[in-house]
Parts: structure tokens; sequence; C-alpha cells
């Protein structure tokens, strides 16, 4: 039988306490065969895939909706007079901001697909049944950030470098319904914030259904994680400043040995930083508590604060509670009782309750509290695009409530078209 080599790569210091690489005293394999598989190969490769997946996307993968929603600009000698501006100058198909996120996913479902298929030739006990659980969620948090992004991409079930066409945004967002539904499923219990569980699936499915509209299926999902005892919310320094705490549901540890994203030296060095507007840091009253840990004045600049360990690595939050508090909100509406989920969120954050009057109203109170407790964690983009809002927020042309396909994709494979709005 011929045998299919392929590389995964894997942390070879792996750190004790806590950590998403958990095999302490093995070195993973450079390269194995996908049929001949052992339990000890497939624990190894299984552990490599957490390494794998926390970095692939790159920093610009995981800052991409920021920088698109209008709510920071760079800063030092580099600046922009209006994050609109900047905006117009990366969001296109020859930007390395679109081809990098685009290229960094497809590779690391490379690897996932590489796993299924392995994972799924093995005896099928329950360990080997979690492991695929994890995987599954994996693909499914793969195809939410390119679905939601890029729309119309490329369905890919089994690894291949064949030119595959696009599939309907449609079918692709049921993709990731199927990933989610199995990695429910199959998905160990949590345990860990640094481990996928079955309450991460959940979440991530929530997040999902959301993100198409299906507002009363994303409120259940949300109400069975705020109902689990793992979890609650917490106070803001926290969860930011490496504390034990219940509300992270899944997070990235991103230890230096695994990966080169450190995000602190993306918003603190003032000649290559990424600034929040001051128009979103005045949005932060002194009576919230998320304020000093959400923005600081670092000299003449106003900085993200979320993650300051300049010398390392940050943690990458996939999942956490608020979040859980504001789909239900959203997902109930005023008129089906979220009202009482968003204040209590504004309570824990120091902040009283608000009494919207409308439907309407509702939904911009939900979304104002949104971009005041996920700045910087790649959320406002998305939440103007599916609320019909990034157009009138940012005065931005119809064509930005989508990202272009990269041109250098579209080159190197015809079957590939790029999006209607950006022919």
């Amino acid at each position: 039988m011929k045998r299919i080599l392929y590389i995964v790569l894997m942390s070879a210091a792996l750190l004790a306490g806590g950590t998403s690489c958990d095999v302490l005293d093995q070195y993973p394999h450079d390269a194995v065969s996908r049929d001949n598989l052992s339990a000890d190969d497939l624990e190894l490769l299984f552990t490599g895939l957490y390494c794998y997946s926390q970095y692939k996307p790159s920093f610009e993968g995981y800052f991409q909706n920021d920088m698109a929603g209008g709510d920071f600009t760079r800063g030092g000698g580099s600046s922009y007079a209006t994050p609109q501006m900047w905006i117009r100058d990366c969001i296109l198909a020859t930007s390395g901001w679109m081809n990098g996120p685009w290229t960094g996913y497809y590779s690391w479902l490379y690897q996932v697909n590489e796993f299924i298929y392995a994972a799924s030739r093995a005896e099928q006990t329950d360990r080997v049944r979690e492991m695929l659980g994890v995987a599954y969620y994996f693909r499914g948090l793969i195809y939410y950030n390119l679905t939601s992004k890029y729309g119309n991409v490329q369905i890919l079930r089994q690894a291949t470098n064949d030119p595959v066409a696009n599939s309907p945004a449609a079918d692709c967002w049921a993709f990731v319904e199927e990933n989610l539904e199995d990695a429910i499923e199959m998905c160990p219990e949590f345990t860990s914030k640094n481990y996928v569980s079955r309450q991460a699936a959940k979440a991530l499915m929530a997040r999902a259904k959301l993100g198409q509209g299906k507002k009363e299926e994303a409120a259940v999902l949300a109400e069975e994680v705020i109902a689990d005892p793992a979890f609650d919310l917490a106070d803001f320094d926290q969860i930011f400043r490496g504390v034990s705490n219940s509300e992270e549901i899944f997070t990235y540890i991103n230890d230096v040995e695994e990966s080169g994203i450190c995000f602190a030296a993306q918003f603190y060095q003032p000649a290559t930083t990424y600034v929040p507007t001051q128009d979103v840091a005045d949005l932060f009253i002194s009576a919230d508590k998320r304020m000093n840990i959400s923005v600081m004045q670092d000299g003449d600049e106003t900085v993200l604060n979320k993650y300051n360990n300049l010398t390392s690595t940050n943690p990458i939050i996939v999942s956490r509670l608020a979040e859980m508090y504001l789909i239900s909100a959203e997902g109930k509406g005023l008129s089906g009782g979220g009202l009482e989920r968003l204040n209590q969120l504004r309570n824990k954050r120091g902040l009283p309750n608000v009494s919207p009057k409308t439907e309407d109203e509702f939904l911009d109170a939900i979304l104002a509290e949104r971009r005041l407790e996920f700045l910087g964690e790649g959320f406002r983009w998305f939440d103007l695009v599916r609320t019909g809002k990034l157009e009138e927020t940012l005065g931005m042309a119809e064509k930005y409530n989508i990202f272009p396909i990269p041109q250098t994709q579209i080159d190197l494979n015809p079957n590939l078209k790029q999006n209607d709005l950006w022919k």
C-alpha cells in the first residue's frame, strides 16, 4: 500500500499546568502514515492539532474584524487620518490582510482533514471519538471564519490540492453546522478552558446560528451554556490578566514555544501599533469596570490594554460567557425577555440597567454593549455586517460587507471565482 506522508507541526517543548498541549514527555512525529497509525501516533498528532490551530490564522486573521469594523487605525509613524482610509487600503484582493488569513485557514484545514481521515480509520474507542469531536470543532471554527468573512468559499471534506470551485455561502454555513453538530455529540465535557469541550462547541454553534439570523436557535444554545455550572461571569481583570476564572469557555494558551503571535507587540509599540479610535475610547465611562483593561493612555496614544505581555505571548480567547449573555439577549429580543440578560451583563460590568422601548432600540443597545465588551476580540465588523448596519455606520460602500477572495488564490485556481461585489 502506498504510504501517504504528511507533516504536522507540533511543539517540542510543552508547558505543564493547564496547557493545551498535554503530552509532556514525548516528542511529536515529523511524519507518519495516516493509514497505519498506532494509538500513540494518533495522540501525538492530536496534540499537534492543538498546537497548529492557534497560530495559522495569523495576527491578521484574528484582527481582521476589528480592523474592518472601524474601531481601530494605525498609530505611530504610519498613522491614517481615519479608519476608513485604512480599510480602503487593506481590504483589497491583492492585500496580505486578505491572503494571509485565507492561506492560514486552508493550511490549518489540511491538517484537520488529515487527522479526521486517520482517526476515522482507527478503532473507534471513546477516546478516538472525543478526538474526532475536537477535530470537527476545529473544522467548524475554520469554516465559521471563512464563511463569515469571504462568503462563497471552497468546501473541502478531504485534504486535497485539487482546484475546487466555490460553494454558495448557504452551503458553507450548513457545513459549519454539520461539523459543530458532530462536535457537540462527540467532544468531551468541559474540564479546562484550554481544551475544546462539548460546551465550547455549543458556544460556537450559538455564534454561527446568530450569524445566519437564526436567533431563537442561537438563544436556546446560549442559555444551555449559561445554565452550565462550570461557567459564571467573571471580573474583567481576571479574564485578561491571567487570573483563574469561570468565564472562559475555550482559550488557546498561545504559548511562546508554539506560536509567534504576540498581540501586545502589535498594540504597544508606537511605530507599528494598532490603536483604538478616540471615538470608541470615549464610549467607556468611569463606572465601567472594563475601561482600564480595555483602553489606556500610553504616551500620546490611546492603546488597547487587554493584551499586555510584551515579552511573551497572550492567550487567545475563542469563546467566553459574556458572548452567551449577549447572544441570548439578541436571540430572545426585547419582547422575548432578552433585556434581562443584557442588564445582567451590564450590572456585572458596573453599569446601570438600560430601558429600550422598541426592538430597534434594543438591538442598538446590544450592539453598543458588544462593541465595548469585545473591543479587540474580533467581532465588530461582522456584527455590523450581519445586522445590516455597516454602510450607515462607517459610510462605506456595499462591497465592504464581504471580504474579497485573494487574487493570488484565483490566479492559482481557475475554478475559484471572485465575490460579485468585488468583480
